[in-house]
């Protein structure tokens, strides 16, 4: 793929030149304060809030702080109400499907937790599945009896979906899958998860929180029936925000874990009436300063297009990746047949934590992985810790090979 200083076309080298997503990175960096004094290479962490977004949050703070927060949020109502409908097209579905939360375990929570588990039923999930799921996971399975059923991963480190498909029967009573993992960049076959699940009958959670905002994500091509994401990372909205998208076939078999006057109303007896959508999983307090942060950055990524940018970041990981994987003494851990802008290297005789420290002091931001966060890829893999470095389309190429000779550097003075 060929990037450019500025504009990334799109193109593979001698392809026509006409076709290509138009991304004005120039003009996307001076509306991105960050890129100014850092090299951002944290977007799978938290991306950087655009002026847009920022303009947003501060002017609605004001005016809670002018007129009142119960004020301010009735005057924007209009608004607040439309984040749903944002997002929703975002992901394809429809506002009623959509619930907000301040994050996305809070929002994976509300649909896992809204499930009912026997002794004897399966949950089947993957290897890359986060430390927080995981957890939940084995905590259903020693209240319930349930068992959890790590599916194992194809020749390429992705889910083997003729594994899965194998291993779905009668007692299953769910597929729960993460898209993108926090520990590399790897992109899980999340469609032909969904295809063998529907055909199988089985409910289908997917996390979603690293893959929102990177590129398309359409949950009718998936064929999940909940899919969980944050508002923090690629999508660069700001922290403490999230959602919930529920199938509304799905609310048939979900009953949510907790009640609350902004998901139920009082029947004026010793009852109550479920909202009748995915608002039922939401709780009636929320900062409307963030929901609205939130609400620009998702329509900011619907003007400039997911494709362009999925394009993009995918072409930045890839430049990365390459480059890091050419250096001697350097190792990159990356899985999978489609790989994502999130890549995870490890620098010989050289501990994780003193590389990113290292970068951190030169201007350039990255993030480490834990074994913890990744328990199943854990126990196989056993690479963890691994520095994560995650471009996004604002990014340059020029920053990429600053972080790059800086990594260089780290392995020659240690070799």
């Amino acid at each position: 793929m060929e990037l450019t200083g500025t504009r990334y076309t799109g193109t593979e080298p001698g392809s026509d030149p006409a076709v290509e997503p138009g991304l004005d990175i120039e003009a996307l960096r001076e509306d991105t304060p960050g890129t100014a004094n850092r090299v951002h290479l944290n977007n799978a962490g938290a991306g950087l809030l655009s002026r847009r977004t920022l303009r947003t949050m501060t002017t609605h703070l004001e005016l809670e702080a002018n007129i009142g927060g119960y004020e301010a949020a009735r005057q924007e109502q209009d608004r607040i109400d439309a984040t749903r409908t944002n997002i929703a097209r975002l992901v394809g579905g429809q506002p009623e499907e959509i619930a907000l939360f301040d994050n996305s375990t809070h929002a994976w929570n509300a649909a896992f937790y809204s499930m009912t588990f026997k002794p004897g039923d399966r949950i089947l999930t993957g290897r890359a599945e986060y430390g927080s799921s995981v957890l939940a996971y084995l905590q259903t399975a020693r209240r319930s009896g349930a068992e959890v059923v790590v599916v194992p991963d194809d020749e390429l480190g992705q889910l083997d979906t003729g594994a899965l498909a194998g291993l779905i029967d009668e007692r299953t009573k769910l597929v729960g899958v993460t898209h993108i993992p926090t520990s590399g960049g790897l992109v899980n076959p999340a469609a032909e998860i969904g295809r063998i699940a529907r055909a199988a009958g089985v409910p289908f959670l997917l996390d979603a929180t690293q893959s929102v905002g990177q590129f398309p994500v359409d949950v009718t091509e998936i064929g999940c029936d909940m899919l969980s994401a944050t508002g923090r990372k690629f999508l660069r909205g700001p922290r403490g925000t999230g959602f919930l998208w529920v199938r509304r076939e799905a609310l048939e078999y979900l009953d949510p874990f907790v009640s609350d006057i902004e998901a139920a109303t009082w029947d004026g007896a010793r009852g109550f009436t479920w909202h009748a959508g995915a608002r039922r999983f939401e709780s009636w307090e929320a900062g409307y300063a963030n929901v609205l942060g939130l609400d620009a950055a998702v329509t900011q990524a619907l003007d400039l297009g997911l494709d362009r940018i999925g394009e993009r970041a995918t072409a930045l990981g890839a430049y990365l990746r390459q480059a890091l994987d050419a250096l001697p003494g350097v190792t990159t851990y990356d899985l999978g047949r489609v790989r994502c802008a999130i890549v995870t290297a490890r620098v010989d005789a050289v501990p994780t934590a003193d590389v990113a420290a290292a970068l951190a002091r030169q201007g350039i931001n990255v993030s480490t992985t834990v074994p913890e966060h990744t328990q199943f890829d854990t126990e196989t893999r056993d690479v963890h810790p691994l520095v994560r470095l995650s471009p996004h389309y604002y990014n340059t190429e020029a920053e990429l090979d600053r972080a790059v000779e800086a990594v260089a550097r780290l392995a020659r003075t240690a070799g």
